[in-house]
């Protein structure tokens, strides 16, 4: 019952097979093989617009590298206090970006409240070099903790960002949780609501190693080339992670594994609901599903065989825990089956 992590789960079977498809053979470094450009262009196709893609190894990477392209001496890129950007990535942003910041904003479950958006933005006026400069938000989707943006709350973020020529950098390590979830298309969750580029993660997901930065200016792709290089995330044999790529997005894959995963996180959910003595902390809305339970119980699952771990409540939950009581996580995988959930149902049963 492995619940740790998405990114505990392997690779999918269909995955791997394409991975060793394309191991023999020769093909041209560094972006330039055939593989490569029908990937990009199946980018373009998802998106049902003119993109341009860096394939990366890691979320930190594309997180780190987006940001860093609207850079500018004195910038800030905001996000939410909890984000992983600010929280999971070890400075990245600012050391990638040659000293650039980032300022946190708060809101309830992970979402970033567009009022304290605006009075932080109000905050730092361009012209007043003390301070600092605004140079772009970034929001998490789906979030740290689960939850995920409506269509309209990422207008509405996209609105105030542009009210102050700034881009909307959009992390997507959980993309296709998101997007299943909001039963919409990529093109709706992104670009038409004012999204500018994305961090596009797949290894979450059911690849081994792919993650990718989804530019829909492709005017910027210059400095980005630039940028990907000096951090050392040019592949010369990109045609692997390529190849991921493209048995993700075969039969739409990385759709039903994220319909999977969050079909998975929802009956686990209901079998913590069910649960005496158990109790959810907030309904999920993608793939993390976060329980509070006592320590002892905790223990004891743990000792049983389930993996997950124990969490910060976040910015403006309005849980109160008891005595000896703790939130804990659980993430859910395309790899996660009808019979993980049994046995932990019976556990907590």
């Amino acid at each position: 019952m492995f619940f740790a992590s998405d990114n505990w789960a392997g690779a999918h079977p269909a995955i791997a097979a394409r991975l060793s498809g394309a191991a023999g053979g020769f093909s041209a470094a560094y972006g330039d093989g055939d593989l490569d450009k029908a990937v990009c262009d199946r980018f373009g196709e998802i998106f049902e617009h003119e993109v341009a893609v860096f394939f990366v190894a890691t979320g930190t990477a594309a997180n780190a590298l987006s940001l860093a392209s609207y850079g500018k001496p004195g910038g800030i890129s905001f996000c939410h206090t909890q984000a992983h950007v600010m929280e999971d990535e070890c400075g990245a942003v600012e050391y990638l970006s040659g000293g650039g910041r980032l300022h946190g904003i708060g809101g309830a479950l992970g979402r970033i409240d567009p009022g304290e958006l605006e009075r932080a933005l109000d905050r730092f006026v361009p012209e007043f070099v003390h301070a600092g400069r605004p140079t772009a938000v970034s929001i998490t989707q789906s979030t740290e903790i689960g939850t995920v943006y409506s269509l309209d709350e990422i207008a509405a973020i996209s609105a105030l960002a542009k009210r102050h020529s700034l881009p909307l950098h959009l992390d997507g390590a959980r993309f296709a949780n998101a997007l299943v979830a909001l039963e919409t298309t990529p093109a709706e969750m992104t670009w038409k609501r004012g999204v500018d580029i994305v961090s596009f993660g797949g290894t979450k997901n059911g690849c081994w190693c792919a993650e990718a930065i989804v530019v829909f200016d492709p005017g910027r792709a210059r400095e980005l080339a630039f940028l990907r290089k000096r951090a050392g995330q040019l592949f010369s044999k990109s045609r692997f992670v390529a190849a991921q790529f493209d048995a993700y997005f075969r039969d739409d894959l990385w759709l039903e594994n994220a319909r999977h995963s969050n079909s998975m996180a929802a009956s686990l959910a209901a079998a913590i609901e069910a649960a005496p003595g158990l109790r959810l902390g907030w309904q999920p809305q993608a793939n993390e599903v976060f329980a509070v339970i006592t320590d002892d119980r905790a223990e004891k699952l743990q000792a049983a065989g389930a993996a997950f771990y124990d969490w910060p409540l976040p910015a403006g939950s309005t849980e109160t825990l008891g005595e000896n009581e703790k939130l804990y996580r659980f993430v859910t995988s395309f790899a996660t089956t009808a019979e993980d959930i049994d046995r932990f149902a019976s556990l907590v049963g």
